[in-house]
């Protein structure tokens, strides 16, 4: 099945649409940086979804992950899933990198591409932050589906430094990691 929710966030993250709010949940007058430290190698394998900025089409998952992988011509694959109605969805497609912690992303079927900013990873690239300059999507990404306090900490405190409203951070389930 497509998982069609992320193709409408490639769109709320770069255009405008009457299916996406046009909200953002940051404030666009603070400066968003993306990480220097970012390597896509580094960033390869599955990344759980920890926390994110509610969106409509999102409404009902659980369980939400992405998968990387290199590709021979310095690209990433993309995988994403998650479960909705007991059911696993996903999505394909892959990433570029466009300069220091930034990725264009494009999925299979979606006919736009997306920013997607690395604003921080841990020194172990087992917790990382992710944004877009728009401010309409962000996400907490963890190696594991459950992450320790004192990281977990330390992404709030990078999405608060680029000018994210805390308040608005949801949780995302996650069930046993399969």
């Amino acid at each position: 099945m497509r998982w069609a929710f992320l193709a409408l966030a490639l769109a709320a993250c770069s255009t405008e649409s009457p299916l996406i709010p046009a909200t953002s949940y940051r404030d666009r007058s603070v400066p968003i940086a993306s990480t220097l430290r970012f390597d896509a190698g580094d960033f390869a394998g599955t990344w759980y979804e920890i926390a994110s900025y509610p969106v409509p089409f999102q409404r009902g998952c659980t369980d939400t992950r992405a998968t990387y992988g290199p590709l021979p011509d310095g690209r990433l694959s993309v995988l994403n899933a998650c479960r909705r109605d007991g059911a696993w969805e996903t999505i394909a497609g892959t990433a570029r990198v466009v300069g220091p912690g930034r990725l264009e992303v494009r999925l299979d079927g979606v006919p736009l591409v997306a920013p997607y900013w690395v604003l921080w990873v841990d020194e172990d690239h087992r917790t990382a932050v992710v944004g877009v300059p728009s401010g309409r999507a962000g996400w907490v990404l963890n190696r594991e589906p459950q992450i320790p306090d004192d990281r977990l900490e330390a992404a709030l405190e990078v999405l608060e430094f680029n000018g994210y409203d805390l308040s608005r951070l949801a949780r995302t389930p996650q069930g046993d990691a399969e």
